[in-house]
């Protein structure tokens, strides 16, 4: 909203100032006694300290203009500069989450992989061979399933 204000008020200070430049040309225009000087068909009477102040005026409201773009500019550089420091944060977030889901899935596995090879329990039943008899697979899971018979 400043970076739309300021604009406005910029281009209407432009183009107030090059009419008055380029509509009030030739020997006609004297200031002098009796002269007035005109913008937009407002006829300014008096003295050339009059015309200077109002370039004054008009010079302030450009300035005032391209202070307010320059506000808003300055703004969205530092909301931009913002959003990627965030995004980088999140990142990282991310990516620590990552790896803790992932130590988390690797202790699972190892507990259940240490489960099946580890020393036989009571309630676990026995096969004749003396193995005791799980679900689980022995060591590494095979590509494509379980296997027919064990070893």
């Amino acid at each position: 909203m400043i970076l739309i204000l300021g604009l406005i008020l910029l281009i209407a200070a432009v183009i107030v100032g090059l009419a008055g430049v380029f509509g009030n040309t030739g020997p006609g225009h004297d200031l002098g006694v009796g002269g007035d000087f005109s913008i937009f068909g407002y006829h300014v009477t008096g003295s050339t300290g009059s015309l200077f102040l109002s370039g004054i005026i008009v010079g302030a409201v450009a300035l005032l203009g391209l202070t307010l773009v320059m506000m808003g500019a300055r703004r969205s550089v530092r909301r931009s500069a913002q959003a990627r420091r965030e995004l980088g944060t999140s990142r990282r977030e991310a990516a620590a989450v990552d790896r803790e889901r992932d130590d988390l899935i690797k202790q699972r596995d190892d507990a259940r992989a240490g489960a099946g090879a580890g020393a036989p329990t009571a309630d676990v039943p026995r096969a004749e061979t003396g193995a005791p008899v799980t679900d689980a697979p022995r060591g590494r899971g095979h590509w494509f399933g379980h296997r027919a018979a064990h070893r």
